[in-house]
Parts: structure tokens; sequence; C-alpha cells
């Protein structure tokens, strides 16, 4: 878990510093391409989240694009308003780390979230969003 964690910081560190800090700055889909993202759940925490997600569960995604040969996933999770987890992964052949996001974090002890996951390019100096997810982790 301790080894997820450090992947999870040292993914963040890179995407953020790749992207000069402009992660919020994403434009809106982009709807002229073919783009899809969703959840797959990897290994459920307990047994009665074999639907649903669970805090402490790793997740993954499969996505489809036309758009661009590196996708990227950004993933932000919220509790009450408050970001309390935030990764990055490549989703192309060469990318650093795995495509693996673990449902907690420092900030993340415990509980429900609800987060959204994007599919995104970068281009021309900006994010471009492609497609998104949304899903509810129980507690």
């Amino acid at each position: 878990m301790l080894a997820r964690t450090v992947l999870f910081f040292a993914s963040l560190t890179l995407a953020l510093s790749v992207m000069g800090g402009d992660a919020a700055l994403a434009a809106r889909p982009d709807k002229s391409s073919s783009s899809s993202i969703s959840l797959v759940l990897l290994n459920a925490a307990s047994a009665s989240a074999l639907s649903e997600p669970s805090y402490g569960d790793a997740v993954t995604f499969d996505i489809a694009t036309d758009a661009t040969a590196s996708p990227y996933v950004n993933l932000k999770c919220y509790q009450s308003g408050n970001l309390v987890a935030e990764g990055w992964a490549g989703f192309f052949d060469g990318a650093l780390g795995d495509r693996t996001f673990g449902l907690y974090s420092p900030q993340w002890t415990g509980g429900a979230a609800d987060c959204t996951a994007w599919l995104d390019m970068y281009s021309h100096g900006k994010w471009k969003e492609l497609a998104s997810t949304s899903f509810h982790v129980n507690p």
C-alpha cells in the first residue's frame, strides 16, 4: 500500500510538471472525436463492493479515443466538496507508472466520496477533455 501511495504521488508530480500546473484549465469535451471512458474495479476491499467501489479499492479505466495516441486519465475525488484525492496516468505505451488508482490518500482516510475521471489529451499548450465518467465510492 505504501508503494502505491508513493507511486500515486510520483505520478501526480510528473503530470503536474508536464502540465505546468494548469490542470484546472481543461477545456470542454471534444465532440469531433470518438472517445469513451468507463470504470473498472480491480480489487474490491469487501465482497459487497462488486458493482461499486469502496474506500481503499483500486480501480482503472477502459478508455477508447481516436483523438490522440497519448491519452491521459485524470481522477479527482471529493468529500463534502473538498478535494481528497487526485491522480493522473498516461494510458498509452511508454507512459510512466501503471494505470491503477487507489481510492485513498493522506487526506482521505475513510468514508464515502464522489469521483470523476476525465479522459484528456494535451494539445497546443492546453488540456482538452475528451470524455468523463463519475462514480460514488462507498465508505
